[in-house]
């Protein structure tokens, strides 16, 4: 069935991979097209690309970049994929339902199953996006389904959908992400993902006070509008998690070279720091790209595993099993590093260059089209744009630790084989000029996309070398843990939700 499964859609999925990865954010994403109901796969052809400009689109959406709301978007909506085709499997049960077995015929095609995803994943995304309400209808009709259907009967696919995707809601809307903006009890113009636990930096936008510290950047694009960094969602550090019940286990080693204490401490801080800049004035077309790829967590980790789907020619089940794994191990890696970012409070690389060096000059990259130059340290930023949120340890370490992970472990191999092209000026960055020429990377293995995501982060000038080797150390287990817990789902042996 995997490889008919695989044929159904094989045309719209190869021109996925292409063109999102092959490209930037930026890049039209193909349209969704109506399932193959029979042998087809729902997610791939409608859902998927119904979602990812949703997510990648800067105005409307909510960015690739805030990566715990993205995290928290798909893991959400591979759960209730899962839960809904979990009483069409001999043995599994849900995560947040316990529905019941339906009869082997009634899975014998993917049919049920595609209905039953459709609408579960339907009502995770009215409760996470209802401003996209049309959006998500419009992907219902194109799927061949009624958005208006509320049918609750567990004997019918409609129904086994509605309840598992209503019962991934119910489990998850105050799950400690403030998802409805209405922690502490508050009524009227509430404002979503909103900071519950109270975190206030120690330094201003416009002050140094401590240089061991986090200091928020003030960003603009360009437009004359000048804007202050926030913490971004500090409260994951406290979110429900789905393979551990005490965050505080999970304690990365206290960040000490950026903490400037003991008689070496001035150098070692200085040491770390001269470390980014050397890599940011050695910025090649490649190390460019590949920071830009990983920065985006759609098009990185998301579109890995839609790469693993084609390759393997995965079916129906093996997909909605291994795409909520890796997004569950990334998930609670997130919840853990988060918890160690509100520890620790760390100072990023471009507060530690106006500390370090000031007004003296450093050789590094000069900004978008400028190259590498002799530039003032309180004048220097990064390739990248610096994410929300303090440095230690890396989130994106974390993310594609736990990924690779997850995946050896479901693939049973190390291997990958993924290939990324990005054509000549295709940079977000840098548009027009990067790379110079069409670029292909390819990852050959897990460990080498695992350890490649990880240098991005150190190339494109956010993170600390030790960021990122904590963040890969504290994640890796994290796919251990998620592929326990979704073989005791497989296996029907996990507790009542």
């Amino acid at each position: 069935m995997g490889q008919k499964t695989l044929r159904g859609c094989r045309g719209d999925f190869a021109a996925l991979i292409v063109i999102i990865v092959g490209a930037t954010a930026q890049a039209q994403v193909p349209p969704p097209t109506a399932p193959d109901l029979e042998n087809g796969n729902v997610l791939i052809q409608t859902i998927i690309p119904t979602i990812v400009p949703v997510l990648l689109n800067p105005v409307t959406g909510v960015k690739g970049g805030d990566a715990t709301i993205v995290l928290r978007t798909t893991t959400l909506v591979t759960q209730a994929s899962f839960d809904a085709i979990a009483p069409y499997h001999p043995t599994a049960v849900g995560v947040s339902s316990r529905l019941g077995r339906r009869p082997a015929s009634e899975g014998v095609n993917n049919r049920n199953k595609n209905i039953a995803i459709s609408y579960a994943t339907y009502r995770v995304l009215l409760s996470l996006y209802p401003k996209h309400t049309q959006v998500w209808r419009d992907m219902m009709v194109l799927a061949g389904q009624d958005p208006n259907d509320t049918s609750t009967n567990p004997a019918t696919a409609i129904g086994i959908g509605n309840l598992a995707g209503q019962a991934v809601v119910n489990d998850r809307e105050h799950d400690g992400m403030n998802q409805l903006g209405d922690e502490g009890g508050r009524q009227f113009n509430r404002f979503p993902y909103a900071d519950t636990t109270g975190y206030q930096p120690r330094n201003t936008a416009y002050e140094l006070r401590d240089p061991t510290r986090w200091q928020p950047q003030v960003t603009t694009g360009g437009n004359g509008i000048f804007k202050v960094q926030n913490f971004v969602t500090p409260q994951m550090a406290y979110t429900r998690a789905y393979t551990f019940n005490h965050v505080h286990q999970f304690r990365a080693p206290a960040p000490i070279d950026s903490m400037l204490r003991g008689p070496r401490g001035y150098q070692r801080y200085k040491a770390q720091l001269d470390e980014v800049l050397d890599a940011s004035a050695n910025l090649t077309d490649q190390t460019k790209m590949e920071a830009e790829l990983f920065d985006n967590k759609i098009l990185s980790l998301g579109f890995s595993a839609l790469f693993i789907a084609l390759s393997r020619a995965q079916t129906l089940d093996q997909f909605v099993q291994y795409d909520f794994l890796t997004n569950m191990a990334a998930f609670d890696g997130a919840i853990a590093t988060w918890n160690n970012k509100i520890q620790y409070d760390a100072v990023r690389p471009y507060s530690a260059a106006e500390y370090i060096y000031g007004n003296r000059r450093v050789t590094a990259y000069g900004g978008p089209g400028v190259g590498t130059v002799s530039i003032r340290g309180n004048e220097w930023r990064p390739y990248l744009n610096t994410a929300d949120h303090p440095e230690y340890p890396s989130g994106s370490a974390c993310f594609c630790a736990a990924h690779a992970q997850a995946s050896r472990n479901y693939l049973g191999s190390d291997a990958l084989g993924f290939p990324v092209t990005f054509p000549a000026g295709s940079s977000s960055f840098e548009p027009g000029l990067t790379p110079a020429t069409n670029l292909t990377l390819v990852y050959p293995t897990w460990t080498d996309f695992e350890q490649r995501c990880g240098q991005s982060r150190f190339h494109g000038g956010v993170h600390f070398q030790a960021s990122v080797r904590e963040g890969a150390k504290l994640c890796k287990p994290m796919g251990d843990r998620a592929y326990t817990f979704l073989q005791a789902h497989l296996n029907g042996t996990a507790p009542a939700p």
